[in-house]
């Protein structure tokens, strides 16, 4: 195994995203209502912020159609996929308006995909610049969850995770 060393920059991008995906990730899909229906994102960038009060934090990509839209948003949920949700993630992955086939509700205003392992329903509390992505902060209004196997990303590949039970 050899290691590298780069100084991040242009010359320097995909190794740069090499040694990000080095860092295994958590699969989240973002849902919310606008005008114009439905809308979903898949985010890997989920974080809890705080505790008191409850607080997290994810970021949608600036080139992203989704952004401002997302954004904009007052309120959304964060759903954590489970590994057998793979195709769902992917599917948000690409679009964003297409909920035709997906296993979904409408409640408290919000989009909620069915068999996730959590859900955070939350409200906007600040946005802040984070280079070519946004930080979206919310504060969790609920949270439900149950235990499984939970869906990760390393490397640029999905896999799963077994539950410690």
């Amino acid at each position: 195994m050899s290691e590298k060393t780069i100084i991040p920059g242009p010359d320097t991008a995909r190794a740069y995203r090499e040694a990000l995906a080095c860092f295994g990730t958590g699969v989240t899909v973002v849902t919310t209502m606008t005008e114009r229906g439905p809308l979903a994102m898949t985010a890997n960038s989920f974080a809890s912020v705080s505790l008191d009060p409850p607080l997290v934090l994810w970021c949608p990509a600036r080139a992203s159609l989704r952004h401002d839209a997302f954004v904009a948003a007052d309120r959304y949920a964060i759903h954590v996929m489970a590994e057998e949700q793979q195709d769902i993630a992917m599917h948000f992955a690409r679009t964003g308006d297409d909920f035709h086939g997906i296993d979904w509700t409408l409640a408290n205003d919000l989009p909620i995909l069915s068999g996730c392992l959590a859900r955070f329903e939350c409200r906007r509390t600040a946005v802040h610049p984070g280079g070519d992505h946004s930080i979206v902060v919310g504060q969790v209004q609920s949270a439900t969850f149950h235990t499984g196997k939970g869906l990760m990303f390393k490397h640029g590949a999905y896999g799963g995770f077994f539950p410690l039970d």
